[in-house]
């Protein structure tokens, strides 16, 4: 900051990351506009897929009455939540390197 005010730890952080890039040798390289339709399509799938799964959850809770096998059905749906944010996130990171890959 060329104004005189301190810089946040956030921003501190920023910079000593991007000095490691640098002296990692990656470039940082902005996205193309087919980049960024295909970040967005990728983000779209995994919101999709979220959302469906949101909704077969909610069934199948409202089907189960033990309380074991709802704990279950509760562990086996935050596990496949976090599949998906996975998947989606490795999907964009392959975009951004420059492949293409879909998170569905």
């Amino acid at each position: 900051m060329t104004d005189g005010t301190p810089k946040s730890a956030y921003e501190l952080a920023m910079e000593r990351l991007q000095a490691a890039d640098r002296a990692a040798g990656v470039e940082e390289k902005p996205l193309t506009a087919a980049q960024k339709r295909e970040i967005a399509e990728a983000r779209r799938v995994a919101a999709s897929r979220l959302a469906e799964g949101e909704i077969l959850f909610g069934d199948a809770m409202r089907k189960i009455e033990d309380p074991a096998e709802r704990e279950k059905a509760a562990q086996e749906h935050q596990i496949d939540r976090q599949r998906i944010r996975d998947d989606c996130e490795r999907a964009i990171e392959a975009i951004r390197r420059g492949g293409k890959k879909n998170a569905g």
